[in-house]
């Protein structure tokens, strides 16, 4: 068998992660025809077929998923080694790809921004998704690093906590609670609630909150985005628990509130995230350390007073 050449590995890997030939096709700036000949190729010389097509859909055979392993294995060490022959010449150059939960992209860009001023030579790109796709990124090496509140379970991540990540309970200026001090959980529970959905890091620490001075969770709304919560928050639907680094705008505006609530902000931590096997090129390794370095400036700026007390756990 002869052995598959790197552009068909690429081409192959490109329409496994999209299934789809078209948008391959595009990401590899090849026309549809040229992409479909490579897959032809790719198939000949491994003997089986890698797609298999269910309508206007297709999806990986068993000889393909096994080849998208091999495949990711190949050109990341590909790309590895280009990186250390680049760092050999003592060029800092080439490019960073970041992703990050929607959250962090509150204070993402003002650190980005300093970090491209500095370092000009690098091609910094952003992604900003859900947790989710986050990993999804991370784990088809489409991204060296990522930044999140809630960092992923699994030998094959590392997660570096870099800056700390206040959650605070907000209600709408005019709303009954906001003009009291010391709130006590138990004058909560009469509340609804807008909520991250079910399974998030902000989520479960709202439920550990309420569980730890044994009250039920109050009545709630499930919402998928930050934005939609402190929407509400404004319109007066409820009160919301969001990261504080996330309503700067808000506050300066007098739109929201931050509520006096017994227990509260609750710390979490943002952290940075990169799979365990991937070299770290001399742009990864720049950021990483101009994260750790600006983060507590970020903090003294951004940060609400210290935290009264800590509950340990995850956040979004």
């Amino acid at each position: 068998m002869l052995p598959l050449s790197l552009r068909q590995l690429q081409v192959f890997e490109s329409v496994a992660r999209h299934l789809n030939h078209s948008r391959a096709a595009a990401e590899l700036f090849l026309s549809q025809p040229a992409v479909s000949m490579q897959i032809k190729q790719a198939e000949q010389t491994i003997g089986m077929p890698l797609f298999e097509q269910a309508g206007k859909q297709i999806f990986l055979t068993e000889a393909g998923r096994e080849l998208l392993h091999y495949a990711r294995s190949i050109l990341s060490l590909m790309q590895e080694m280009e990186l250390v022959f680049g760092e050999m010449k003592g060029l800092e150059h080439g490019h960073l790809s970041i992703a990050v939960v929607s959250t962090a992209n509150y204070f993402m860009p003002k650190l980005l921004a300093q970090f491209i001023q500095a370092h000009p030579k690098i091609k910094v790109s952003l992604s900003v998704a859900n947790r989710d796709a986050v990993l999804k990124q991370l784990a088809e090496n489409a991204a060296d690093l990522a930044i999140m509140g809630q960092p992923p379970e699994g030998a094959d991540m590392v997660a570096e906590p870099f800056m700390q990540n206040p959650l605070v309970v907000i209600a709408a200026p005019a709303h009954p609670l906001a003009c009291i001090s010391n709130i006590q959980p138990h004058q909560l529970v009469n509340e609804t609630f807008l909520l991250r959905e079910q399974g998030s890091g902000t989520r479960g620490v709202v439920e550990r909150f309420f569980s730890s001075h044994t009250l039920p969770l109050p009545a709630h709304m499930a919402m998928d985005t930050n934005e939609a919560i402190k929407q509400s928050v404004q319109a007066g639907i409820g009160i919301g628990i969001i990261s504080s680094h996330g309503i700067e705008l808000e506050l300066e505006t007098q739109r929201l509130k931050i509520l006096d609530v017994a227990h509260f902000p609750i710390v979490r931590h943002w952290y940075i995230v990169h799979r365990r096997e991937k070299r770290a090129s001399v742009a990864a390794q720049e950021f990483e350390s101009f994260l750790l370095k600006e983060a507590r400036r970020v903090e003294s700026t951004i940060s609400p007073p210290p935290a009264k007390k800590k509950i340990n756990g995850p956040s979004r």
